[in-house]
């Protein structure tokens, strides 16, 4: 298939809407119009039904949406894969977000340079849940990433599991316990996830994340290792013994055959297996 016609295919499908994805794309209705029955011919299926008012996808549609997200991923990957393959310098990119690594970035780097093949580690800071996006589009080569996130075309190993703390106002009432519950906080555990992305989409970073808690309303969940290693004024850790652990993976490409990132992966899963987590006082109240 035309990379050129799934292009087009998917600022329809995700839009649903014939003018909103022709300026998106930079062109005009008629001819992204024409592209779109082009590819439905090509394949033989209704992809999208149209009414004069309304745009949606077919079962086919939805299909063909998912799996031409990850090839277009997949090839703007290996482009970028292939133009650093070729640089006079190659270096190694790990994605992480600014403190979510669980402590284990230092060490980690310390000891993959150590390797004799080892090339020099570019740390790429990103947002709350952006390094799966970055690993499949070819912008980094290794990822270290807390649960849940999406899977589609990765691979990973666990570093480490640590209990979760609920951040809430010190002046909340429920500070005044020494532990709570996933119910305390209105949660089962079928609604966690949900609960999780949806405090990350809050704030860009833990910082910003920590500095909104104290306005009350906001109560994140985070791994226990954050109430030892970020303190803030007017925050309370309290611990959640029934919710299910902060599980930290190091993530990489299903297709990588890099023998440099699976050496980092390897040195990554050797640094978790000796160093053992700050033991934390989750009881302490600030």
């Amino acid at each position: 298939m035309d990379s050129r016609l799934l292009r087009y295919f998917v600022a329809v499908a995700e839009e649903l809407n014939f003018a909103r994805a022709a300026e998106r794309l930079a062109i005009s209705p008629p001819p992204l119009s024409r592209a779109i029955r082009q590819l439905e011919r090509e394949l033989g299926v209704t992809l999208l039904e149209r009414t004069t008012h309304s745009v949606r996808l077919t079962p086919a549609g939805r299909v063909l949406l998912d799996e031409a997200r990850g090839a277009l991923d997949a090839l703007q990957a290996a482009g970028r894969r292939a133009q650093r393959a070729a640089a006079t310098d190659p270096k190694l990119v790990l994605a992480v977000k600014a403190d979510g690594d669980g402590g284990l970035l230092e060490p980690i780097l310390a000891r993959y340079a150590t390797e004799p093949d080892a090339l020099p580690v570019v740390v790429r800071l990103s947002g709350w849940l952006e390094q799966p996006r970055l690993l499949r589009q070819g912008e980094a080569d290794a990822a270290l990433v807390y649960a849940p996130y999406d899977r589609t075309g990765l691979d990973a190993e666990i570093l480490a599991a640590e209990p979760r703390v609920a951040a809430l106002a010190a002046d909340h009432p429920l500070a005044a316990r020494e532990h709570l519950s996933l119910a305390d906080l209105g949660l089962s555990a079928g609604e966690l996830h949900r609960y999780l992305d949806d405090t990350r989409k809050l704030g860009h970073d833990l910082a910003q994340l920590l500095a909104l808690v104290p306005l009350g309303g906001l109560i994140p969940l985070l791994p226990a290792s954050v109430a030892a290693r970020y303190p803030r004024p007017g925050v309370a850790y309290r611990p959640l013994p029934d919710a299910p652990q902060a599980v930290l993976h190091i993530v990489w490409p299903q297709r990588s055959r890099s023998t440099v990132t699976a050496a980092l992966v390897r040195t990554a899963t050797a640094v978790a297996a000796d160093v053992r987590p700050a033991e934390t006082d989750q009881g302490v109240r600030p």
